[in-house]
C-alpha cells in the first residue's frame, strides 16, 4: 500500500477520466496539499497517474511516454514493454510505486513487479491508500447514481479524502472526450 495518494480512473462511456488528490506527506506530516499526480502523455491521448515519490513518479512517466512514442501511441503494446523494462531495471523495480494508465479503449495498473492488470470491470482503477475508498464509491456512484465520467471521479476522490487520512479534497482531473 502506497501512502499519500488517491488515483482513480473511470474509462466510461463518454469520457475517459483520470483524478487524482493534492496531498503529499512525508510520515506524518504533510508537506504539500495541492500536488498534481497525473498527467495527459503521447499527445494528449493517454491519462497517467501515479502513486509513489515525485522524483520516481518523473522518471516513470518520462519511460512511458518513450515506449508510447516508439509503439506509436499503441497503449497495449506500450504497457507490456514498459512493465518488462521496469521490472527488469535494478535500480527501478525496487521504487516503490504503481500507475494507472488509460485511454478511451483501455485501463490498466502497472507495477514494478511487472504486473500488467486490467480491472475486471474494464472500467475503474484506483491505487494508493485511499484507492479502495475512492474505488468503492465509485462503484456505488456509477450504480446508483446518473453522473457524468468526471463528477463520478471527483465526487469518488472527495469521499476517499474525507476517510483516508493520507487524501485531501484537492482534487484534480483530466479528461479524454470523444
Amino acid at each position: 500500500m502506497f501512502d499519500a495518494t488517491t488515483i482513480l480512473a473511470y474509462k466510461g462511456k463518454n469520457k475517459a477520466v483520470i483524478g487524482g488528490d493534492g496531498q503529499v506527506t512525508f510520515g506524518n506530516s504533510i508537506l504539500k496539499g495541492n500536488a498534481t499526480k497525473i498527467r495527459k502523455l503521447h499527445h494528449g491521448k493517454i491519462l497517467a497517474g501515479f502513486a509513489g515519490s515525485t522524483a520516481d513518479a518523473f522518471n516513470l512517466f518520462d519511460m512511458f511516454e518513450e515506449f508510447l512514442e516508439d509503439k506509436k501511441g499503441d497503449i497495449l503494446k506500450s504497457v507490456i514493454e514498459f512493465s518488462k523494462a521496469w521490472r527488469k531495471d535494478k535500480v527501478l523495480r525496487r521504487l516503490e510505486a504503481m500507475m494507472i494508465v488509460l485511454n478511451k479503449d483501455h485501463i490498466f495498473i502497472l507495477t514494478g513487479n511487472g504486473d500488467v492488470v486490467e480491472p475486471e470491470d474494464g472500467e475503474i482503477a484506483s491505487i494508493g491508500s485511499g484507492g479502495n475508498f475512492a474505488i468503492s464509491a465509485a462503484r456505488a456512484l456509477k450504480k446508483h447514481a446518473d453522473m457524468d465520467e468526471e463528477d463520478l471521479v471527483k465526487e469518488s476522490l472527495m469521499i476517499a479524502g474525507e476517510l483516508c487520512i493520507y487524501t485531501n479534497q484537492n482534487i484534480k482531473t483530466l479528461t479524454l472526450e470523444d
